[in-house]
C-alpha cells in the first residue's frame, strides 16, 4: 500500500485529492494549518492520519516512509500573495524549498509540487508550452517560479520531483472558493443577477476543474518514473483556453437573467495567456480529463441552486479565501 502525504489536505483541491487517494487504495496522511476551518460546504472524506499543523513545521523523521508527497499548501492566488509578500516568500518558496530537501533526506522517492499556469503571466505569445518563458506578474506567481526552479537542482536518482503546473481551477468542491474567475462570475450572477468582470474581458486564461487537478496527482503518483522525473507539465486541455468574456457567455448561458456589467476598474489585466496541454497528453495518454468548462459550470450551477446560493453567501468570508485569511493575520 503506498503511503501519501498531502500538505494542503482540506483545501479546495486538497480534499478532492485525499478522497481520490483513499479510493485507489493508498494510506493518506493530510496536513493542513487549518486557516479555512468552517469553510465547508459539505462533508468531505478525512485522511487516515491528520497532522493538523503548519506544514513548515514538518520534520525530516516525518516525512521517513512515505512513497509520495503531494505539495498542495500554498497562500495560493494573486490577491492573496499580495497581502503580505513577504508571507507568500516565506510559504511558497522557502516552504516548500524546505519540504523538498527533507523529503530528498527522508528518502521520499517522489515529489510533486503544485504550480501554477500563471508563471507564465504577461505572455508574449500564445499557446504556450513547458519550455516558453517565465513571465510571473505577481508575487504568487513569481514564488512558484522560484521555488520549481530550486527543487528542480535537488532531482537525483533516488529523487523525482514532478511540478504541476495548474490551469486555474474551477468547479465544485466541498471546500468551495468563488475567488476564481470562472466560479466568481458564476456565483455573482446567480447572488446579485449581474455578471460583473473587472478586465475589459480580452485576457485568455486557461481552466481546469479542482477536482480533474487531483485526478492529475494520482495519474502522475501512478506513472512510471522515466515518464515524468523532474519534468514540468501544464495541466488542463487545449479546449478549455478561454478568453473571459467567453467564460461570461457560459455563465450567461446558465443565468440568462443575469446583466453583464464591464466595470474595467483593473484596466488592461496583464494576466494573458493560452496554454498548450500536449505534453500532458503526451506523458499520460491515458490520462483525460472529466470536465470541460461547460460541464462543471452546469454542475456548480446546480449545486448552488440545490443549496439555494444567497447574496448574503457571496459576500461573506466563508468561500473567499483572501477575506478569511485577513482575518487570520489580524489576530
Amino acid at each position: 500500500m503506498k503511503k501519501i502525504l498531502v500538505t494542503g489536505s482540506k483545501g479546495y483541491i486538497g480534499v478532492h485529492l485525499v478522497a481520490l487517494c483513499k479510493a485507489h487504495g493508498f494510506h493518506v496522511t493530510g496536513c493542513d494549518i487549518g486557516y479555512f476551518e468552517g469553510c465547508e460546504w459539505d462533508p468531505y472524506v478525512p485522511a487516515d492520519v491528520e497532522w493538523e499543523k503548519d506544514f513548515l513545521s514538518i520534520t525530516e523523521k516525518e516525512l521517513e516512509g512515505f512513497d509520495a508527497i503531494c505539495h498542495l499548501a500554498a497562500i495560493s492566488n494573486d490577491p492573496m500573495g499580495e497581502l503580505d509578500e513577504n508571507l507568500t516568500y516565506l510559504v511558497n518558496r522557502e516552504g516548500a524549498i524546505s519540504l523538498a530537501q527533507k523529503a530528498k533526506r527522508a528518502g521520499v522517492p517522489l515529489f510533486l509540487f503544485a504550480g501554477s499556469c500563471s508563471v507564465y503571466g504577461k505572455a508574449g505569445s500564445l499557446d504556450l508550452d513547458e519550455t516558453a518563458s517565465f513571465n510571473p506578474v505577481s508575487a504568487y506567481a513569481r514564488s512558484k517560479v522560484e521555488a520549481e526552479r530550486e527543487i528542480s537542482k535537488l532531482s537525483s536518482s533516488s529523487f523525482s520531483p514532478v511540478f504541476l503546473r495548474n490551469a486555474t481551477a474551477f468547479g465544485y468542491s466541498p471546500m468551495l472558493r468563488i475567488d476564481l474567475v470562472a466560479n466568481n462570475l458564476l456565483s455573482c450572477a446567480l447572488a446579485t443577477k449581474q455578471i460583473r468582470v473587472m478586465s475589459d474581458g480580452t485576457p485568455w486564461r486557461p481552466l481546469v476543474h479542482c477536482k480533474d487537478i487531483a485526478r492529475a496527482f494520482i495519474a502522475l503518483i501512478q506513472a512510471p518514473r522515466e515518464v515524468v522525473h523532474n519534468q514540468p507539465i501544464n495541466i488542463g486541455s487545449n479546449e478549455d483556453n478561454y478568453q473571459v468574456r467567453q467564460i461570461v457567455d457560459k455563465v450567461k448561458s446558465l443565468v440568462p437573467e443575469a446583466e453583464v456589467v464591464y466595470t474595467g476598474e483593473v484596466g488592461a489585466d496583464p494576466r494573458n495567456y493560452r496554454v498548450s496541454f500536449n505534453k500532458l497528453s503526451k506523458l499520460l495518454p491515458d490520462f483525460k480529463l472529466e470536465y470541460s468548462l461547460e460541464s462543471g459550470l452546469e454542475e456548480l450551477y446546480r449545486i448552488m441552486r440545490e443549496k439555494k446560493f444567497s447574496k448574503e453567501d457571496f459576500q461573506s468570508d466563508k468561500f473567499v479565501r483572501l477575506r478569511r485569511l485577513k482575518q487570520k493575520l489580524q489576530k
